[in-house]
C-alpha cells in the first residue's frame, strides 16, 4: 500500500522556507491559465509565472493551475504576484499536510487530499491538492502526473451550466467537488474487493486472505484519517461567513459537504464489514480445523485396535504349512519392499492432505 510521503524541513528551519526536494520520480512542472467571463474565454499554457500578472487587473475570473512538483522559484513568483502568504506556500511544497483551511486577510488557503487507485496494481495512493481563493482568482496545485481537473476545464470551454456566470468562489466549489467525488470510484473498488474477499473466506480461507484483509483494513483507516478533517474543511466553507464566498454560492459548498458525509458513511460501513470478515475468517479457520481433526481422529481410531494387535503378536507367523502363512517373511526383498511401501503410504497421505488444503 502506498500513501503520500510527508515532506518537512530540518529542525530549526525558518518558517516559510521554500526548498527543493530531491526526487527521482519528479513530475515536470506545467502551469496553465484559464481566464473567463460569461461571454469570453481564454486558455493558455504559461512558460513562467510572471505571464499571469497582467490578468490581475481584469474583471474576469482567473484560474491558475500548477501541475506537477512545484519549484521554490515558481512558488515565490506566484506568491509575489498574488500576495500569497509564505506559510501557505510552504505547506504546498511540504506535501502530506492534513486537510485544512486557513483564512488570511484577502484570501483563503485550502488543503485537500484525494485517494487514487493505481492502475493494474491493487494499491491506493493519496495526493495533496492545494487551493488559494481570492476575490477574482483561484490557484490550484496538484503534484500528480495526470490533470485531475480536466472535466472542470471542459465545462468552462463549452460554457456548460452556470460556472462561467458566477464568480471565483463557484469555481472553487467546482474544483473541491471534483476532489471529493474522486472518492466514490475508489470506495467502489474497495467494496468489490471486500465482496470478493468475503466469498473467498467463506469458501476457502488462506493466509493470503488474511494479508488482504489486513491491507483493506489499513487502507480504510488511512481514508478515515483523510475524510474527517476534510469534512470539517467543507463544513467551515458551507457554514462560516466569509467575504470571499457569496451567500448565493454557499449552498453549493453545503452540497459538497453532503457528498463528504456520504463517502464517510461508506467508509465506516466498509470498516465494519472488514471487522466482520475478520471474525468470519477466524470462525472459518476454526471450523475447518475441527473438520480436519474429526477426519484424522476417525482414521486414528480405526487403526488403534489394529496397531494394538500387531504390537502384541508382531505378525511373525512362520508356519509354512499354514494356508495363512506369510511368504514375504522369507522373501529376499521383503524388508526393503516394506520400507518402500511405508514411504509410499506417507507420500500418498501427504498428497491427500495437501489436496484437501489441510496444511
Amino acid at each position: 500500500m502506498s500513501y503520500f510521503t510527508k515532506r518537512y524541513h530540518p529542525s530549526g528551519t525558518s518558517p516559510g522556507t521554500l526548498a527543493n526536494y530531491e526526487n527521482a520520480d519528479k513530475i515536470p512542472l506545467m502551469i496553465s491559465l484559464t481566464d473567463y467571463t460569461d461571454t469570453e474565454f481564454q486558455e493558455k499554457d504559461l512558460a513562467k509565472a510572471e505571464e499571469c500578472k497582467s490578468y490581475l487587473e481584469k474583471e474576469s475570473v482567473t484560474w491558475i493551475h500548477v501541475q506537477g512538483d512545484a519549484e521554490p522559484d515558481t512558488m515565490r513568483n506566484l506568491g509575489n504576484i498574488f500576495g500569497l502568504h509564505h506559510l501557505a506556500l510552504e505547506d504546498v511544497i511540504n506535501s502530506g499536510q492534513r486537510p485544512k483551511i486557513d483564512e488570511y486577510s484577502e484570501q483563503l488557503f485550502v488543503v485537500m487530499s484525494h485517494a487514487v487507485k493505481i492502475e493494474n496494481v491493487n494499491e491506493i495512493t493519496l495526493e495533496q491538492v492545494s487551493f488559494f481563493l481570492g476575490s477574482n482568482f483561484v490557484i490550484s496545485f496538484h503534484p500528480g502526473e495526470h490533470d485531475l481537473f480536466e472535466p472542470v476545464r471542459e465545462r468552462l470551454r463549452n460554457h456548460v451550466g452556470r460556472i462561467r456566470s458566477r464568480g471565483a468562489d463557484y469555481l472553487m466549489y467546482a474544483l473541491l467537488d471534483m476532489v471529493v467525488d474522486e472518492g466514490y470510484p475508489v470506495l467502489e473498488w474497495l467494496g468489490d474487493e471486500i465482496e470478493t474477499l468475503e466469498d473467498e473466506i467463506l469458501e476457502m480461507p488462506t493466509n493470503n486472505s488474511l494479508r488482504t484483509l489486513h491491507q483493506l483494513k489499513r487502507t480504510l483507516v488511512i481514508l478515515r484519517r483523510m475524510l474527517w478533517p476534510q469534512r470539517e474543511v467543507l463544513n467551515n466553507l458551507a457554514r462560516n461567513e466569509n467575504a470571499l464566498i457569496s451567500e448565493n454560492n454557499r449552498i453549493y459548498f453545503n452540497d459538497c459537504y453532503d457528498h463528504t458525509i456520504q463517502i464517510m458513511e461508506l467508509n465506516e460501513t466498509y470498516r465494519d464489514m472488514v471487522t466482520g470478515l475478520m471474525d468470519i475468517y477466524l470462525s472459518s479457520v476454526s471450523f475447518r480445523l475441527n473438520e480436519i481433526m474429526r477426519v484424522l481422529t476417525v482414521i486414528a481410531t480405526i487403526f488403534i485396535p489394529l496397531t494394538f494387535i500387531v504390537g502384541v503378536y508382531g505378525m511373525n507367523f512362520s508356519n509354512d504349512k499354514s494356508p495363512w502363512a506369510m511368504p514375504e517373511l522369507h522373501w529376499y526383498y521383503g524388508y526393503p519392499t516394506v520400507l518402500i511401501v511405508m514411504v509410499m503410504i506417507i507420500a500418498g497421505m501427504l498428497y491427500y492432505f495437501k489436496r484437501k488444503n489441510w496444511f
